[in-house]
Protein backbone atom coordinates (compact mmCIF):
# COMPACT_ATOMS: atom_id res chain seq x y z
CA UNK A 1 0.00 0.00 0.00
CA UNK A 2 1.80 3.38 -1.00
CA UNK A 3 1.79 5.24 2.32
CA UNK A 4 2.94 8.47 1.24
CA UNK A 5 1.49 11.41 3.44
CA UNK A 6 0.16 13.36 1.05
CA UNK A 7 -1.26 17.77 1.47
CA UNK A 8 -3.87 18.77 -0.60
CA UNK A 9 -3.34 22.77 -1.02
CA UNK A 10 -6.35 24.81 -1.98
CA UNK A 11 -5.86 28.16 -3.02
CA UNK A 12 -6.93 30.84 -6.07
CA UNK A 13 -6.59 30.13 -9.91
CA UNK A 14 -5.90 34.10 -10.05
CA UNK A 15 -3.34 34.56 -7.73
CA UNK A 16 -0.19 35.56 -10.44
CA UNK A 17 3.43 34.33 -10.19
CA UNK A 18 5.21 36.60 -7.99
CA UNK A 19 2.55 37.77 -6.09
CA UNK A 20 3.35 37.04 -2.24
CA UNK A 21 0.70 34.79 -1.31
CA UNK A 22 1.85 32.60 -4.91
CA UNK A 23 5.86 33.10 -3.34
CA UNK A 24 4.50 31.49 0.23
CA UNK A 25 2.70 28.24 -1.26
CA UNK A 26 5.70 27.92 -3.72
CA UNK A 27 7.81 27.56 -0.60
CA UNK A 28 5.54 25.56 1.70
CA UNK A 29 5.50 23.10 -0.94
CA UNK A 30 9.17 22.99 -1.38
CA UNK A 31 9.51 22.29 1.94
CA UNK A 32 7.13 19.96 1.92
CA UNK A 33 8.87 17.91 -0.72
CA UNK A 34 12.31 18.19 1.56
CA UNK A 35 10.02 16.30 3.93
CA UNK A 36 9.04 14.38 1.52
CA UNK A 37 5.37 14.92 1.71
CA UNK A 38 3.38 14.34 -1.60
CA UNK A 39 1.07 17.66 -2.60
CA UNK A 40 -1.99 17.50 -4.31
CA UNK A 41 -3.39 20.55 -6.35
CA UNK A 42 -6.02 21.38 -8.55
CA UNK A 43 -3.40 20.90 -11.12
CA UNK A 44 -3.85 24.20 -12.41
CA UNK A 45 -3.08 27.95 -12.34
CA UNK A 46 -2.35 30.30 -9.64
CA UNK A 47 -2.08 28.74 -5.99
CA UNK A 48 -2.32 25.27 -7.52
CA UNK A 49 0.68 26.15 -9.77
CA UNK A 50 2.98 27.50 -7.28
CA UNK A 51 2.21 24.62 -4.99
CA UNK A 52 3.08 21.90 -8.19
CA UNK A 53 6.53 24.46 -9.08
CA UNK A 54 7.30 24.63 -5.46
CA UNK A 55 6.86 21.08 -4.91
CA UNK A 56 9.00 20.27 -7.87
CA UNK A 57 11.78 22.82 -7.61
CA UNK A 58 14.11 20.31 -5.67
CA UNK A 59 14.76 16.37 -6.29
CA UNK A 60 12.67 14.56 -4.19
CA UNK A 61 10.98 11.16 -4.69
CA UNK A 62 7.42 12.79 -3.35
CA UNK A 63 4.72 12.76 -5.98
CA UNK A 64 3.23 16.38 -7.06
CA UNK A 65 0.21 15.18 -8.02
CA UNK A 66 -2.74 17.57 -9.87
CA UNK A 67 -6.96 17.00 -9.76
CA UNK A 68 -7.80 18.84 -13.21
CA UNK A 69 -11.58 20.23 -13.84
CA UNK A 70 -12.51 21.25 -17.02
CA UNK A 71 -14.00 23.94 -17.29
CA UNK A 72 -14.96 26.77 -20.43
CA UNK A 73 -12.25 29.23 -18.90
CA UNK A 74 -9.19 29.66 -16.15
CA UNK A 75 -8.42 25.99 -16.11
CA UNK A 76 -5.68 24.40 -17.82
CA UNK A 77 -3.49 21.68 -16.33
CA UNK A 78 0.00 23.18 -14.87
CA UNK A 79 3.17 21.54 -16.19
CA UNK A 80 4.55 20.58 -12.99
CA UNK A 81 2.94 17.20 -12.44
CA UNK A 82 3.92 13.84 -11.94
CA UNK A 83 0.16 12.33 -11.78
CA UNK A 84 -2.60 14.21 -13.37
CA UNK A 85 -6.39 12.85 -13.32
CA UNK A 86 -9.39 15.08 -15.15
CA UNK A 87 -12.48 15.42 -13.98
CA UNK A 88 -16.13 17.02 -15.72
CA UNK A 89 -17.68 17.56 -12.59
CA UNK A 90 -16.44 18.62 -9.05
CA UNK A 91 -18.39 16.23 -6.72
CA UNK A 92 -16.27 13.48 -8.23
CA UNK A 93 -13.57 15.57 -8.23
CA UNK A 94 -13.61 16.79 -4.16
CA UNK A 95 -14.55 13.02 -2.94
CA UNK A 96 -10.84 12.21 -4.79
CA UNK A 97 -9.53 15.02 -3.15
CA UNK A 98 -10.23 13.97 0.09
CA UNK A 99 -9.94 9.99 -0.39
CA UNK A 100 -5.93 10.97 -1.15
CA UNK A 101 -5.19 13.99 1.55
CA UNK A 102 -3.85 13.25 5.55
CA UNK A 103 -4.17 17.13 5.45
CA UNK A 104 -5.58 20.08 4.11
CA UNK A 105 -4.16 23.68 3.54
CA UNK A 106 -6.35 26.53 2.15
CA UNK A 107 -4.53 29.33 0.88
CA UNK A 108 -6.19 32.76 -0.47
CA UNK A 109 -8.86 32.06 -2.41
CA UNK A 110 -12.51 33.10 -3.54
CA UNK A 111 -15.62 30.62 -4.40
CA UNK A 112 -13.99 27.28 -5.58
CA UNK A 113 -11.65 27.50 -2.44
CA UNK A 114 -14.78 27.99 -0.51
CA UNK A 115 -15.95 24.69 -1.61
CA UNK A 116 -13.28 23.36 -0.78
CA UNK A 117 -12.62 24.43 2.73
CA UNK A 118 -16.66 23.73 3.48
CA UNK A 119 -16.89 20.35 2.09
CA UNK A 120 -13.50 19.34 3.76
CA UNK A 121 -15.12 20.35 7.17
CA UNK A 122 -18.46 18.41 6.52
CA UNK A 123 -16.96 15.21 6.26
CA UNK A 124 -14.67 15.99 9.50
CA UNK A 125 -17.48 16.98 10.95
CA UNK A 126 -19.58 14.03 9.89
CA UNK A 127 -17.22 11.58 10.54
CA UNK A 128 -16.86 10.58 6.80
CA UNK A 129 -12.95 11.16 7.02
CA UNK A 130 -10.38 11.00 9.82
CA UNK A 131 -9.63 13.93 11.80
CA UNK A 132 -7.73 15.85 8.97
CA UNK A 133 -6.11 19.06 9.97
CA UNK A 134 -7.47 22.00 8.12
CA UNK A 135 -5.13 24.47 7.89
CA UNK A 136 -6.38 28.17 6.86
CA UNK A 137 -3.14 29.72 5.76
CA UNK A 138 -3.10 33.69 5.59
CA UNK A 139 -5.43 36.44 7.25
CA UNK A 140 -8.09 36.48 4.81
CA UNK A 141 -10.02 33.90 7.26
CA UNK A 142 -9.92 36.01 9.69
CA UNK A 143 -13.19 37.38 9.27
CA UNK A 144 -14.72 34.27 8.38
CA UNK A 145 -13.85 32.71 11.67
CA UNK A 146 -15.49 35.46 13.65
CA UNK A 147 -18.05 35.42 11.87
CA UNK A 148 -18.66 31.67 12.31
CA UNK A 149 -17.89 31.98 16.05
CA UNK A 150 -20.20 35.37 16.29
CA UNK A 151 -23.16 34.68 14.18
CA UNK A 152 -23.23 30.94 13.81
CA UNK A 153 -21.96 29.21 16.38
CA UNK A 154 -23.77 31.99 18.59
CA UNK A 155 -26.90 30.86 17.43
CA UNK A 156 -26.03 26.82 17.99
CA UNK A 157 -26.03 26.04 14.43
CA UNK A 158 -22.70 23.75 15.20
CA UNK A 159 -20.70 22.97 18.38
CA UNK A 160 -17.46 24.85 19.43
CA UNK A 161 -16.27 21.54 19.09
CA UNK A 162 -16.31 21.62 15.28
CA UNK A 163 -13.89 24.46 15.74
CA UNK A 164 -11.02 21.91 16.81
CA UNK A 165 -9.97 20.90 13.56
CA UNK A 166 -9.52 24.37 12.32
CA UNK A 167 -5.69 26.02 12.40
CA UNK A 168 -5.41 29.88 10.98
CA UNK A 169 -1.57 30.65 10.85
CA UNK A 170 -0.23 33.75 9.13
CA UNK A 171 3.37 32.28 8.06
CA UNK A 172 4.46 29.79 5.64
CA UNK A 173 7.20 28.60 8.42
CA UNK A 174 4.14 27.74 10.79
CA UNK A 175 2.31 25.76 7.99
CA UNK A 176 5.58 23.55 7.19
CA UNK A 177 6.05 23.25 11.17
CA UNK A 178 2.82 22.73 11.88
CA UNK A 179 2.34 20.27 9.08
CA UNK A 180 5.42 18.11 9.58
CA UNK A 181 4.72 18.18 13.69
CA UNK A 182 1.20 16.53 12.82
CA UNK A 183 2.48 14.23 10.58
CA UNK A 184 5.14 12.75 13.13
CA UNK A 185 2.82 12.68 16.55
CA UNK A 186 0.83 10.27 14.13
CA UNK A 187 4.09 8.13 13.10
CA UNK A 188 4.80 8.19 16.68
CA UNK A 189 0.73 7.00 18.20
CA UNK A 190 0.83 4.80 14.73
CA UNK A 191 -2.01 6.82 13.75
CA UNK A 192 -1.21 7.66 10.49
CA UNK A 193 -4.87 8.78 9.02
CA UNK A 194 -5.30 6.99 5.27
CA UNK A 195 -8.65 8.63 4.10
CA UNK A 196 -8.76 6.53 1.28
CA UNK A 197 -9.20 3.66 3.45
CA UNK A 198 -11.65 4.74 5.86
CA UNK A 199 -13.66 7.01 3.59
CA UNK A 200 -16.74 5.93 2.47
CA UNK A 201 -19.50 7.45 -0.44
CA UNK A 202 -22.76 7.77 1.27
Amino acid sequence: MDTHYRVAIFGSARIKEGAPDYEDVFNIARRLAEYRFDVVTGGGPGIMRAANAGHKSIDSDAHSIGLNIQLSFEQQANRFLDEEKNFERFGKRLDTFMSLSDAIIVAPGGIGTLLELFYTWQLVQVEHICETPIILFGDIWTGLLEWMKDRVLERGLFNASDMNNIIPLDTADEVVDMIKRIHDDRITLGEVCVNYEKYRLR
